[in-house]
């Protein structure tokens, strides 16, 4: 069994590092003044989710979901 929380830990300390890196690699959400007169309704705008940007969104999700689970069941195997 310590093996395997060993193991678990390893890939925790992996993925910390993984999304720090993919946090920083994102681009900041404030969109300024081209917001208030509609400039950011563009075609590259609708299309995000196909970008590079819109990848990264969508990597940092399921890895702090990932994160969160790996970190309860640490939680949860140090108290047994």
């Amino acid at each position: 069994m310590e093996v395997l929380r060993m193991i678990v830990t390893i890939v925790f300390i992996i993925l910390c590092v993984a999304l720090t890196v993919i946090i920083l690699m994102q681009e900041g959400k404030s969109a300024g003044l081209g917001s208030i007169a509609g400039a950011a309704d563009t075609y590259w705008g609708k299309n995000k989710g196909r970008s590079m940007e819109g990848k990264l969104v969508k990597a940092t999700t399921v890895m702090v979901v990932l994160f969160f689970v790996i970190s309860l069941l640490l939680n949860i195997s140090s108290f047994g």
